[in-house]
């Protein structure tokens, strides 16, 4: 054999494990959120950040051993019923369902085979997702949040802010499954301290716009925000017309103050994604879902912002800074 082909040879058998080894298909990460996706913009980028160093954690990177496909809701519920679909005839190796409840009931009921991860606000054993939070059984795992459950708190901590206001409007999306028990508590809660609820139902970004005209009409003293999709993707118009009619807000997480919000109180949702990111990586590795406990990410975090205060008159209570986890200056 001539040097030349002995070369070209032992070239070839190098180069050949390197190419079947680059041409093995790596996992894919369904990835089916409620959001519209220009919704996950600088301000909102946070989640996604906090999903793939959750994936990180495990040995996971974004393109390197992994791929993620994203389906987006638009904010729009009765989408996801098929983006989930498409996602499982992908053959995605986890689907993750993020941005509202709706999401993990399309997930399920699209796949009973595919490891699903979930991120809800509820308890997922109350709505029906999993058995138990110890052993979900099935095919469906994931982080559910305090979020919906603080509705009565927020508005307490609204009447601190402002006690001198004897209504306070509470908005929120009636076609959001909690709707209804936020609702309640909201009522209770105000009838505890004396205070009015004033609903400012919104479903569209356009009656968002008509619900913060109606709170200026009613001369509302400020408003709290249900926790919902909707909502969380439409953070910047809200903030901004709270603003522009000087009303005190309080929100349910704190990318809302982030952006300008007067004050949030609720669980980190950027952790969440985490922890989800976390349990995506698991499963892949060879976990089972249903062995997998539900996480429950139960710090909650009361997050203030002094300029805003500043710009709308108010001064923070002692009591309420002393108590705060964050304060934006």
């Amino acid at each position: 054999m001539k040097r030349r082909e002995f070369v070209t040879l032992i070239g070839s058998a190098a180069v050949w494990p390197l190419t079947a080894r680059a041409q093995q298909p790596i996992p894919v990460i369904g990835f089916l959120s409620g959001f519209a996706p220009e919704s996950f913009t600088p301000e909102i980028q946070p989640y996604l950040v906090a999903f793939r160093k959750g994936l990180s954690e495990t040995g996971y990177s974004d393109g390197r051993n992994v791929a993620i496909e994203y389906r987006w809701g638009e904010n729009q519920p009765g989408r996801l019923p098929v983006l989930a679909a498409e996602l499982v005839r992908r053959k995605v190796a986890v689907l993750v369902s993020t941005g509202g409840t709706a999401s993990a009931f399309a997930a399920k009921a699209a796949t009973s085979t595919i490891p699903i991860v979930f991120t809800v606000g509820s308890d997922p054993v109350k709505i029906g997702l999993v058995d138990s939070l110890n052993r979900p059984g099935g095919n469906a795992t994931g982080v559910t949040m305090l979020v919906n459950v603080l509705a009565a708190k927020r508005l307490e901590l609204a009447s601190e802010v402002m006690p001198g206001a004897d209504s306070i409007g509470f908005l929120v999306n009636p076609n959001n499954p909690n709707a209804a028990s936020e609702t309640s508590d909201i009522e209770a809660g105000a009838r505890n301290i004396g205070k009015h609820a004033v609903l400012l139902r919104a479903t569209t970004e356009q009656e968002i716009d008509l619900a913060f005209a109606s709170l200026t009409q009613q001369r509302i003293g400020a408003v709290v925000t249900a926790a919902d999709p909707l909502f969380d993707s439409r953070r910047a118009q809200i903030v901004a017309l709270a603003a522009q009619d000087a009303v005190p807000g309080i929100y349910f997480s704190r990318e809302f103050v982030a952006v300008g919000g007067l004050m949030s109180y609720g669980s980190s949702i950027a952790e969440a994604y985490r922890l989800a990111g976390i349990y995506a990586g698991r499963i892949l590795k060879g976990e089972k879902p249903g062995d997998l406990p539900v996480q429950q990410a139960v710090k909650v975090e009361l997050v203030l912002n002094l300029k805003t205060a500043k710009t709308l008159g108010l001064t923070f209570p002692l009591s309420l800074l002393g108590r705060a986890d964050e304060v934006i200056e």
